[in-house]
């Protein structure tokens, strides 16, 4: 079996925004933390080159300013200290770099990282640098502007930058002690310690304010980002009408994936485009929660905000969906698109059974992953189209701008605007059928127009005919039959097309088949989210 590539990788932990405890200040967003630590990792990186170009930079203005100082090419303390600092910042680099960090972590190292770039500077100032030389006057050094830097990119607590920029600004005065010790120079009282650097510790009091100003800033993102009992995390894709983000549930920690009605399909000024996606939206979950069965998605939640925004919360699966499949993979065996297609059919003979047609199924809408110790398990996804078969013409349908299916996967009853039943979304299946056979469309074009025009009116070149894998006589005569342009020459049900891909004559695809493949893409299936 040729190994396959990774659909996509699970979460494997719950985000630290999506923990809570009571009693605790709110915590800062996870994306926003780990954009910090990444900033974290270039201004490590920067410093190391910053200690690289600092020495040469000294020695080249002293060779203008005093071409003959015999220091020109001495080894020098502040040298040392150069080394030392570089050592650091590709330590941090380093260790940054090489493994996943938990953020909250990666915001302590960065406060210790700036004591110790404070730490080499105040050293370097005061003590061993080619331009070593007293104070004469209070003086705002470069651990003024490094504390403030760090206030804005490392969104640490107030009281955690209070305590390390205390830290960091004290460098001077310790480096005008040390470079005292080195007889380098001298000063009268011990005053002079904070007095000339004073300007430091001012700039300290405004990174506080900064610091302040940022959590506060990210904590607000947080509780913007709450929706109902649910927290938002990472940003998991974008779909037609939707934004899809990781979540959790405040008091039960189960990780859940939100969907929100994209605020620019209710943008704009036109009202009936707004009611339209906002009904869709709703379908969505009110279909979704009519439906019991293991193969289709389950929903935990639905609402709306204060803000007006509509959201629904479902599970959390770890796999991907079938486009994302074939799309890295190629063609499927004959026996996994069996597997997989009568799976399919029993969470559209449920819905058919209640009145349901979903009327959008493509591959993107079908998740393949593992639920309990079951792998490839199929779960069909975004009801947002559903109608019911007793509703008559649907509204849906002549929306602005709001296309009532795929046109790769449409029906051609669909496509006339005409009275649909299950037997539109059999049609659909066997143009999934068709792509997972061939990782080819079963009729494609430049324009939407032309692939409906083609729907309508050319018939399918058999699957057998575009592949080099083996399809099981059987097989194709299923997809075929679903792709009759008329309903009535189409399986009657999805239940009988279930029975003739069970009776397809495929090579079966067993358990061990799939934890197999999902073993080889390199998912650790015991550590997944479900």
């Amino acid at each position: 079996m040729t190994a396959p590539k990774l659909i996509a990788r699970p979460a494997r932990e719950t985000p630290a925004e999506l923990r809570t405890t009571p009693g605790r200040t709110r915590a800062l967003p996870e994306d926003l933390l780990r954009q910090a630590s990444h900033r974290v990792e270039i201004i490590a990186l920067i410093g190391a080159a910053l200690w690289v170009a600092a020495p040469l930079l000294g020695r080249f203005a002293l060779r203008i300013a005093r071409p003959d100082d015999p220091r020109l090419w001495q080894f020098q303390p502040g040298d040392a200290i150069a080394v030392l600092a570089l050592a650091t910042s590709l330590g941090v680099f380093g260790y940054l770099r090489t493994g996943e960090r938990r953020p909250e972590r990666v915001m302590d190292i960065a406060l210790w990282y700036m004591v110790a770039v404070a730490f080499a500077i105040g050293v370097m100032i005061h003590c061993g640098a080619l331009t070593a030389a007293p104070p004469a006057a209070p003086m705002i050094s470069w651990i003024g502007p490094v504390i403030l830097m760090f206030a804005a990119i490392v969104p640490a607590p107030p009281a955690k930058m209070l305590a390390a920029g205390l830290l960091a600004a004290s460098m001077n005065p310790l480096g005008m002690l040390l470079g005292r010790a080195a007889g380098e120079f001298s000063f009268d009282g011990a005053a002079a310690l904070l007095v000339m650097h004073h300007p430091d510790f001012l700039l300290l009091g405004v990174a506080v304010v900064i610091s302040h100003v940022v959590t506060r800033l990210g904590q607000q993102v947080t509780k913007e980002r709450e929706m109902g009992s649910y927290r938002l995390g990472a940003l998991l894709g974008r779909g037609g009408m939707g934004e899809v983000y990781l979540a959790s549930h405040r008091m039960l920690a189960r990780p859940a994936a939100i969907k929100l009605l994209r605020p620019e399909m209710l943008a704009g000024g036109n009202v009936r485009r707004a009611q339209l996606a906002a009904t869709r939206f709703r379908r969505e979950a009110e279909a979704a929660a009519r439906l019991r069965s293991p193969h289709t998605v389950e929903l935990y939640d639905f609402g709306v905000t204060q803000e007006g925004t509509l959201y629904l919360v479902r599970e959390l699966r770890d796999g991907g969906d079938l486009e994302t499949l074939v799309r890295r993979n190629g063609p499927l065996p004959a026996g996994r698109v069996v597997h997989i297609l009568r799976q399919v059919c029993e969470s559209l003979e449920e819905a058919h059974r209640a009145g349901l047609v979903h009327r959008d199924i493509k591959p993107a809408n079908i998740h393949l992953g593992r639920a309990g110790l079951y792998q490839d398990f199929v779960k069909v996804l975004d009801f947002g189209l559903v109608k019911s078969v007793e509703g008559g013409n649907d509204s849906l349908v002549s929306g602005t701008g709001l296309a009532p299916g795929t046109p790769t996967y449409m029906a051609p009853e669909m496509a006339q605007g005409g009275m649909v039943d299950g037997r539109a979304d059999l049609y659909s299946l066997g143009c999934v059928a068709y792509y997972l056979l061939t990782g080819r469309l079963v009729f494609d074009g430049e324009t939407p127009i032309q692939v409906i025009l083609r729907h309508l009116e050319e018939e399918p070149v058999p699957p057998s005919r575009r592949t080099s894998q083996p399809v099981p006589p059987a097989l194709e005569a299923a997809v075929m039959a679903c792709l009759a342009k008329r309903p009535e020459d189409r399986p009657a049900s999805a239940a009988e097309l279930a029975c003739m891909l069970a009776a397809a004559g495929a090579e079966p695809w067993s358990r061990e088949d799939a934890v197999e493949w999902w073993s080889s893409a390199g998912i650790d299936l015991e550590a997944a989210v479900s």
